[in-house]
């Protein structure tokens, strides 16, 4: 925590995966299967890579994670990995058997209660993003859901910068838990507060928040306090 005197903002944006979502509880069942598919038709073979890989990959672009998790697979490899993880998590989110961090949709809901505009700006695809708001109920919640893969940007930066210009946004809280949402919120001039309850990240990957929390329901009392 700082003492920084934090200004309340018009809008709070927030990243989805180890943020709002538990992305491991769908991707890693998502993960093995995927690799079992991938076996079956002759594109990987081998056993599956640790998955130290891709959760110490999560926020990262899809291309980039795959780059770390099979990096001596080609890039058709990676392809059908995309098209075949996105498939199964989304069948893994219809099942139900996925879950938000504590108090989320109580958090957010009490934040749009004070007026706040609510976003998400995710590097995650947009099929993805739609449907863990939609399986999880909050929808209602959010004005505006950003991804990298819907808006075609190659940095949370850029993506944050397209947001704030169109819904004509000055003054935003970032809230994520990894550096990229760091780099993202202070790259535009914003505030950032990160999250270090996921534990996906580095020791250092939050460095440079204005404020870190331990627990999702602490923005409330952030926002009561803020000036």
């Amino acid at each position: 925590m700082t003492n920084l005197k934090l200004k309340k903002p018009e809008a709070i944006i927030f990243d989805m995966d180890g943020t709002l979502f538990q992305t491991e509880s769908l991707l890693l069942p998502a993960y093995y299967k995927m690799f079992d598919i991938l076996r079956e038709e002759g594109l990987y073979s081998g056993p599956t890579p640790p998955e130290e890989r891709i959760l110490g990959s999560l926020g990262m672009l899809l291309s980039q994670i795959w780059k770390n998790v099979m990096p001596e697979a080609d890039e058709a490899v990676h392809h059908r990995a995309d098209q075949l993880l996105l498939q199964l998590e989304i069948e893994g989110l219809e099942a139900g058997e996925t879950q938000l961090y504590p108090l989320v949709v109580e958090t957010l809901s009490a934040l749009k209660g004070r007026g706040v505009r609510l976003f998400v700006a995710s590097n995650g695809l947009q099929d993805y993003i739609h449907s863990i708001v939609v399986v999880h109920e909050m929808k209602e919640l959010f004005e505006g859901l950003y991804s990298a893969g819907g808006q075609g940007t190659a940095t949370k930066v850029d993506l944050l910068r397209i947001l704030l210009e169109e819904q004509g946004i000055s003054n935003a809280w970032m809230v994520g838990d990894r550096s990229s949402d760091v780099e993202a919120g202070k790259g535009n001039g914003q505030i950032v507060i990160g999250c270090s309850y996921a534990g996906f990240g580095k020791q250092d990957e939050l460095k440079g928040s204005d404020v870190i929390i331990t627990s999702f329901d602490e923005l409330t009392g952030l926002y009561d306090s803020a000036e």
